[in-house]
């Protein structure tokens, strides 16, 4: 097995991981350093130290660490970032010139303010040729345009969700994981979609950090609607609380009538409802609910 030896770099707090070949540098995490990328030369911060992993899960060819950061380049890098506010206010000025269909999102420097990267939202594809033609005669820099989505630009400008917290997006989550609507489905959520979406307006990341979970909980519980054997006869399954592992069962009286409600764990429920449940039930760990619940 070929083993390639890397440094993980990030670019921006929470943001993708990148290998790169640490060549004869001892970098540790949270080191600054130049490396060469298919855009130039950017700074970005140690976010794994040098180590090795399997040749196939580097991309290739593998661009090198140029250099550790000195003080000059975190300098140079605070400077430029102090000035991205005031280009963003031209940019937007130019694009309201121009009667693009854009939204700018922001204005970002590299460490030695070489590129200028204008970053923006559009329902559809934008001709920008002329607005980069206007903006690097202004600025004197190279520009770049890049589009990106509802979802990148929560990212980029953080903020808090409806629990309260930094949207997990710009505080720790490096990459988006898909998530559907079958997964708010699974857990009983509401389908209200100002109940399930984030501000970005796409469905809460969060809908998938529990979603195994529910899944293991769900193989051991009947489904809602099906008929069930239980420790106290037949039932209906009305309900399932997943977080509790408990059901909610109306009983069938053996006239074919509705009898009590009660709610029972999954070792009183048994799937097939032709089972026989035990003869002697008395002292089972149950809730009964009223009948008129």
């Amino acid at each position: 097995m070929e083993m390639v030896k890397v440094v993980g770099v990030a670019f921006r707090p929470a943001g993708k991981i990148y290998f790169f070949d640490p060549q004869e540098y001892e970098l540790k995490e949270g080191d600054y350093v130049i490396v060469e990328t298919s855009r130039g030369r950017e700074m970005g911060t140690v976010v794994f130290p040098p180590h090795e992993v399997e040749a196939k899960h580097v991309p290739e060819p593998l661009k090198p660490v140029i250099r550790p950061a000195t003080a000059w380049d975190l300098a140079s890098k605070d400077l430029w970032a102090h000035r991205e506010a005031e280009a963003k206010e031209i940019c937007k000025a130019k694009i309201k010139e121009h009667g693009l269909k854009m939204k700018l999102v922001k204005c970002e420097y590299n460490y030695d303010g070489s590129q200028l990267i204008v970053y923006f939202t559009a329902e559809k594809r934008v001709d920008f040729r002329a607005l980069v033609r206007d903006l690097a005669k202004t600025f004197h820099t190279r520009i770049e345009m890049r589009q990106i989505g509802d979802r990148d630009e929560a990212k980029m400008l953080s903020g808090y969700g409806r629990c309260g917290r930094e949207l997990c997006c710009a505080s720790w989550m490096r990459d988006f994981n898909p998530v559907s609507i079958k997964m708010a489905k699974l857990q009983s959520l509401p389908l209200n979609p100002s109940e399930i979406t984030g501000v970005c307006g796409k469905l809460l990341c969060c809908l998938a950090y529990e979603l195994r979970t529910y899944e293991e909980a769900k193989e051991k519980l009947p489904r809602v609607g099906s008929v069930v054997m239980t420790t106290y006869g037949r039932g209906k399954v009305l309900r399932v609380n997943v977080l509790k592992e408990t059901v909610l069962v109306r009983l069938i009286r053996e006239d074919g009538e509705e009898g009590d409600l009660v709610e029972l764990g999954p070792d009183m429920i048994y799937m097939d409802n032709k089972e026989k449940p035990p003869a002697n039930c008395e002292g089972c760990p149950h809730r009964a609910v009223t009948n008129k619940a």
